[in-house]
């Protein structure tokens, strides 16, 4: 029975030592993060759907995949991986750490056949002379030298680096860190959503499941902008932000511009550009007319949908507009208006008008010629509401990593022995990475030894 326990707890700790496992959690972290990248994280439901059906956000939702990196299974991903690390470092340190602090200072034959680069040469002198020659010359082209008297022979032993041994587990560390800091914002962050029309305030943000976040103070949307491409697509829009204290503007965060990839931070609390949309109140739209003998120009103010009326009898009201009209009729640019016209004999007529090209209705032939002047309309600003405790722990994370990767794949452990006889010395050298380039070390170090 006592053998059993022992098979499985020996097979447990193989099965988290296991280098397969590694790659296969990375492999799986990896194809989480792809998915956590295609699929927009922490929006609202609404905004999922402009673009995939009902069917498919329950789907993702029970998944997980719309808050991915604070679901249970990769959470669990990240906790196997941390064990793992942690196993890897308990099984391979001990052995790592006594080559640094318990090297091998005496080069007996043995130990040189274990050497690939060794030299030997017959200098004259006694060995205590030689000693000490070779200990200076050491010292002040490698590295200070220990000595130890060995069978009447001495050996001299020098490295360079040994702690850079260590860097693969200053990378295993930092990872460790990097999760802890992750784990940190999972649990004591957030990720919401907020929406602030044009001139007002809020200070209330809404997780995806809809449950409100007190900010602790207030953000105002001073103003909203959009410019467009040639296409009628986006291609910016900027909020201008004001942080509220009590119903004050702090000093340092008045009207602070907020754009994609350029969020404002305050309180540890982040806000991003994310979307963005008519307010809903409706547009006040600004248009002319004129009669077609001629006269002045009259002014017209219309919102949307409600009608106005018209010089000499009649009514309009605008069925729609758009701020670039290029997207839907290629061969004109610039806001653009549908309007409908109920002329007194009950005629009806829609069409459409253009701020850019003031004189083509003209070409209409109606009595009375109408120019599009744009429209007053209010937006809102979509932005994303994020709070991360633990992000100076993932940047503390990701410094260590830089510097394990250094350590690892920058820097070598050289080592040098001398074994110095009466008129004879051996020379044996190995480093732990770059064998090439430590060999012309060696043979440079050789030819000045044998020079002395």
């Amino acid at each position: 029975m006592t053998t059993t326990k022992r098979g499985f707890a020996h097979t447990l700790w193989d099965f988290f030592c296991s280098l397969k496992l590694s790659i296969s959690l990375l492999i799986g972290l990896a194809t989480t993060s792809i998915i956590g990248t295609v699929i927009p994280q922490g929006s609202p439901p609404p905004e999922y759907l402009q673009t995939i059906s009902q069917n498919k956000l329950q789907l993702y939702d029970k998944l997980g995949f719309f808050d991915m990196y604070h679901s249970w299974w990769f959470i669990l991903l990240l906790y196997l991986l941390t064990v793992n690390l942690v196993a890897c470092s308990i099984k391979r340190l001990p052995r790592v750490w006594k080559i640094i602090a318990e090297p091998t200072l005496v080069m007996d034959d043995g130990f040189e056949k274990s050497l690939s680069l060794t030299h030997e040469y017959k200098m004259p002198g006694d060995a205590a002379t030689l000693r000490d020659k070779i200990a200076a010359f050491l010292k002040q082209e490698f590295a200070e030298p220990v000595t130890t008297e060995s069978g009447g022979e001495y050996h001299l032993f020098a490295q360079k680096n040994p702690y850079c041994r260590l860097g693969v587990y200053v990378v295993h560390l930092s990872i460790i860190i990097i999760f802890i800091g992750a784990l940190i914002g999972s649990f004591f962050g957030y990720k919401g959503f907020v929406n602030i029309v044009e001139g007002t305030s809020v200070s209330t943000a809404y997780t995806r499941t809809e449950k409100p976040i007190d900010l602790g103070f207030a953000v105002r949307c001073e103003k909203f902008s959009v410019s467009f491409y040639d296409t009628g697509a986006p291609k910016e829009f900027k909020s201008i932000l004001t942080v509220l204290e009590n119903g004050k503007p702090v000093p340092g965060y008045e009207k602070i511009p907020v754009i994609v990839n350029d969020p404002l931070s305050y309180k540890g609390i982040t806000f991003y550009q994310s979307s963005y949309g008519p307010a809903g109140d409706g547009a006040v739209h600004h248009l002319s007319v004129r009669a077609k003998n001629g006269g002045a120009p009259v002014k017209l103010i219309a919102r949307q949908g409600e009608s106005v009326n018209l010089p000499g009898g009649g009514t309009m009201h605008v069925l729609e507009s758009t701020q670039e009209v290029k997207s839907f009729i290629p061969e004109f640019s610039g806001p653009a208006a549908k309007i409908e016209v109920h002329a007194p004999n009950g005629q009806t007529q829609s069409f459409i008008v253009f701020r850019n090209y003031p004189d083509l209705d003209a070409q209409r032939g109606g009595d009375l010629i109408f120019n599009y002047d744009g429209a007053d309309e209010k937006y809102y600003t979509g932005l994303q509401v994020a709070k991360d405790p633990g992000v100076w722990v993932v940047w503390l994370g990701c410094t260590l990593m830089v510097v394990g990767i250094m350590m690892a794949f920058f820097m070598s452990h050289k080592r040098l022995w001398i074994r110095v006889a009466a008129g004879r010395v051996t020379l044996g050298g190995t480093a732990s990475k770059n064998p090439a380039g430590f060999q012309l070390v060696f043979d440079d170090l050789a030819d000045k030894l044998k020079k002395m």
